[in-house]
């Protein structure tokens, strides 16, 4: 599970721009212990989060999506607000994929 977190953490902190030493400054810690912190090596402590959190402006929701039991809806959410992005054609294409592969897995 920190593994996941962490990994979580790295890509949201990627996603926005911020390198290890840019965060790990605003966040007055090592880039080292940044690194430890998303390679699951280390707990993170809340309050550590909750800055983290605010810093790279993202909810906890993106954060836990992979550990959390309802996190199913925070992807389809995050699946939705991707595809509402594309052109029309494009959104149309990913429906009919999406469509046919829950048909698929009810049988």
């Amino acid at each position: 599970m920190l593994k996941t977190i962490g990994a979580r953490v790295q890509e949201i902190r990627k996603k926005k721009g911020f390198t290890q030493e840019e965060l790990s400054e605003r966040l007055n810690i090592t880039p080292h212990y940044l690194s430890a912190l998303e390679r699951g090596v280390y707990n993170i402590k809340l309050t550590l989060l909750v800055d983290i959190l605010n810093i790279l402006g993202c909810s906890a929701d993106e954060v836990f999506q992979d550990v959390v039991g309802c996190a199913s809806q925070v992807k389809a959410s995050h699946l939705s607000d991707m595809v509402e992005a594309l052109p029309p054609k494009e959104q149309q294409r990913i429906y009919e994929v999406v469509e046919a592969l829950v048909k698929n897995a009810s049988k």
